[in-house]
């Protein structure tokens, strides 16, 4: 059972873009209690903010305003207690799979365990995603799906306290993907890791999480409802399609994200038309 006390703390997160058209208020007053072992995942609208949530976390950008805890421990810069899986794999071209994977175990275990403690890790890491088969290949050499795999390999291997998804999944084809999700529910369920996830995917969010939280649209996104995902574990994508929870979930999520959409499509021929009148008042000045 999960602890209910907040391992991870975002309160009244606001972050603000300055640049040479002025500011750009991308989030407002995000806050967000996550658990020990809770799998969450962000879902919202394209340019609400999602990205820049989960960079804020990493500690990659420094929120304008409110302050990120992470096991009581405020989050000021990027560290090893959390790991980033991206959509675009990262790997080093020049080196291995192993390689992959050893440079950021030797990064943060090099003066704590030995080399064959390290060695035996990193293998372990990469059985775990089952890519004890391809150790010596290059990126090059591999598919999308086995990169990913690498990769995420490579953040458990460091440790994290908090495993960072940026839509992992997204590059995929779909037979690939699923592969790849169910790993990663397995590999969550083992471990018991605390993660955050972004997806634009409903039913991977509904599949994988323990929560869904959906962003309202920018500008001054905000977090407009948080969905308890009330399903046993583990899941099955089969059985699941017939479940009468998740469905409601998918539901409320889709009723929520088509709400949004259509406001912003209401929204948007008000705003062409104070902009085309700014232009208008310009000109004439």
């Amino acid at each position: 059972m999960k602890n209910d006390k907040a391992y991870l703390s975002l309160s009244q997160v606001d972050m603000v873009f300055t640049g040479s058209s002025g500011t750009n208020p991308v989030l407002k007053g995000i806050d967000l209690q996550v658990r020990r072992g809770e799998y969450i995942s962000l879902i919202g609208h394209s340019g609400c903010g999602k990205s820049t949530v989960l960079n804020i976390i990493a500690g990659l950008l420094p929120a304008t305003s409110g302050v990120v805890l992470l096991d009581d421990r405020e989050v000021a810069g990027p560290g090893p207690d959390r790991a980033v899986v991206f959509q675009n794999h990262s790997l080093l071209p020049w080196l291995t799979v192993r390689q992959n994977v050893e440079i950021a175990v030797d990064k943060i275990f090099g003066r704590s365990r030995s080399k064959a403690e390290r060695r035996d890790w990193v293998l372990h890491n990469l059985a775990m995603v089952n890519m004890s088969h391809a150790l010596d290949r290059l990126p090059s050499q591999i598919s999308g799906g086995m990169k990913q795999r690498v990769g995420i390999a490579r953040a458990l291997s460091m440790e994290p306290k908090v495993l960072l998804l940026d839509e992992p999944f997204g590059a995929l084809d779909a037979l690939t993907r699923a592969h790849l999700q169910d790993e990663v529910i397995r590999i969550q369920a083992e471990l018991g890791n605390t993660v955050v996830m972004i997806t634009h995917d409903v039913d991977e969010a509904v599949l994988m999480s323990d929560r869904v939280v959906m962003m309202t649209n920018g500008p001054a996104a905000t977090i407009g409802q948080v969905l308890d995902i009330d399903l046993p574990r583990p899941r099955s994508r089969i059985e699941l399609a017939e479940d009468r929870t998740y469905n409601h979930c998918r539901q409320e999520i889709l009723s929520f994200l088509y709400e949004k959409q259509r406001k912003v499509e209401a929204i948007a021929p008000v705003r062409s038309m104070a902009a085309r009148a700014r232009e208008q008042a310009a000109a004439q000045a």
